[in-house]
């Protein structure tokens, strides 16, 4: 196995990550999503999540494809057709590969992210937390506002806080974290119309409903264990709705990601 030029890898496979991924391999690198077995991540519409329960996903054209070892990854990394998407360990992968870059977009809600510098020669980091020249190389900010997706090299990146982008005037009311932890069980699908207050799903026998009417837009998949706080369910309230593709805030992201590489992002 030798390692492709331009390898890159990007942690956690959420809308963020994904959307950073997708404008990578437009751009001609070998770069690998890699999250864990069965993640809670809502938007996977907007994602390639459901590469690793399904074994493929599509992202605004793109495929994502689960590899399921060092060798499977290398082999869609020699097709050139996909983004490999694994749940390999991460050490497994930073000895097996010397990626050119490492970009850290789990968007940890509940705890301080890593010191990454050590993980690869140039380290971007995401989302609350990172500060240049203390656990990453370069960060990007993720905060709506006026700075999303700027290159951040020399202060912290914002602290978390305002919170989502109204949709319709709905802010948080949209989503439905989860009120305790244990299996998640649902027969909905992402994209489905719902009703204010319709059965959508439940945790271990906690009922989980819809907080307003719309389409849903975010909808862990079936059968993962969640935490208590994850949001599980976001309700879309616009007609139209968006719930597949690239999101706004995931692509202004990656492309101050590509930016922080020194490349154009495609679009």
């Amino acid at each position: 196995m030798s390692m492709p030029p331009g390898a890159i890898l990007v942690m956690g496979c959420g809308d963020i990550g994904s959307a950073v991924a997708h404008r990578l391999f437009k751009r001609g690198a070998s770069v690998v999503l890699c999250d864990l077995a069965r993640p809670a991540h809502a938007r996977r519409g907007m994602a390639f999540t459901d590469a690793l329960f399904e074994g493929t996903a599509v992202l605004d054209g793109v495929i994502g494809r689960f590899a399921a070892d060092l060798r499977a990854m290398f082999d869609l990394w020699q097709a050139a057709n996909c983004v490999p998407v694994v749940t390999l360990r991460e050490d497994t992968l930073l000895e097996a590969v010397q990626f050119d870059a490492v970009i850290e977009a789990t968007m940890r809600r509940d705890r301080l992210p890593p010191d990454i510098r050590s993980c690869a020669r140039f380290t971007i980091g995401l989302g609350p937390g990172y500060l240049p020249g203390a656990n990453c190389h370069v960060a990007v900010e993720t905060q709506w506002g006026a700075a999303l997706g700027e290159v951040v090299r020399d202060h912290a990146t914002a602290p978390r806080g305002g919170g989502p982008k109204l949709l319709e005037g709905v802010g948080r009311e949209r989503f439905v974290p989860a009120p305790v932890g244990g299996p998640w069980s649902t027969t909905a699908s992402i994209g489905q119309r719902v009703q204010a207050g319709q059965f959508v799903g439940v945790i271990g026998q906690t009922p989980i409903c819809a907080p307003l009417s719309g389409c849903l837009r975010g909808l862990t998949h079936d059968g993962v264990e969640v935490r208590c706080g994850q949001r599980i369910v976001e309700v879309d309230p616009r007609q139209p709705a968006q719930i597949f593709g690239l999101g706004e805030r995931p692509a202004a992201v990656a492309d101050g990601v590509c930016r922080a590489l020194g490349v154009q992002p495609t679009h």
